[in-house]
């Protein structure tokens, strides 16, 4: 696959991914208002992937269109972060790896918008408003939890500690993302991790909760090293078209 095409394939396959991995809690969030935001994030995060996906069929140029990448690939095709595919865990470590994530979609789409390519700016521009929204919902679920009983702080630094490995890879560089940014769609993510780091330490200042201490990197999933996660999810969101090739309703 081109390269800006694989650039484009990340980006959707992170989207997917966590849109899947969020909808999961459809009719099972603590509370009504809850279900029905994590319901619309999710919804957020499939829009993007089906952009994202075309796109990166489109570039592909090999007649496969967002379905197609989403429902007949195998696990090892997939290009998404590790930290997405993570489970659900309970509802701390939901927001934590939500916390994490969205700060991160919000800071790459804010530079994604002003790219060269009217393709990948276009898609940025819509998304960056919506994971504006995300990053401020899961910040404010941080603070709740985090500077609220003991049992709920408890568990969102227990959430904080199982997703923190995950977070370097938001930011590694290779050759796609390299020669995404010399053909004008692509950002420099190592240049976004200051920022990150500032936003997500104020967050956790409020919250009375301390940064994490530094974990070894968990990586690999750009370059289709999945953990087991993965694998349980797509035989579920797959299901459908595996059993059934090629039908439509």
């Amino acid at each position: 696959m081109d390269v800006i095409a694989t650039y484009a394939l990340r980006l959707g396959d992170d989207s997917l991914i966590l849109g899947q991995r969020l909808s999961e809690w459809c009719g099972h969030a603590p509370a009504l208002e809850v279900d029905l935001s994590l319901a619309n994030i999710a919804l957020d995060q499939v829009g993007q992937a089906t952009h994202f996906l075309n796109l990166a069929g489109e570039l592909e140029g090999k007649g496969r269109d967002g379905d197609a990448l989403a429902f007949r690939r195998d696990v090892m095709d997939f290009t998404n972060c590790l930290l997405v595919e993570q489970p659900n865990g309970d509802f701390a470590q939901t927001i934590a790896r939500q916390f994490l994530f969205s700060h991160y979609q919000a800071l790459l789409f804010e530079q994604m918008a002003a790219v060269k390519d009217t393709r990948f700016a276009a898609i940025a521009a819509k998304a960056a408003k919506e994971v504006a929204y995300h990053a401020t919902l899961a910040s404010d679920w941080v603070i709740r939890l985090g500077d609220g009983t003991d049992e709920s702080k408890a568990r969102m630094v227990a959430g904080l500690a199982w997703v923190w490995r995950f977070a370097d890879e938001l930011f590694a560089m290779d050759a796609a993302d390299a020669a995404a940014i010399e053909a004008g769609a692509g950002v420099d993510k190592s240049a976004l991790r200051g920022a990150w780091d500032s936003r997500v330490d104020a967050v956790l200042a409020e919250a009375t909760l301390a940064r994490p201490a530094p974990h070894r990197a968990t990586t690999g999933g750009r370059i289709g090293r999945h953990s087991e996660h993965l694998g349980h999810l797509l035989s579920e969101m797959q299901f459908l078209q595996r059993a059934y090739p090629g039908a439509t309703w």
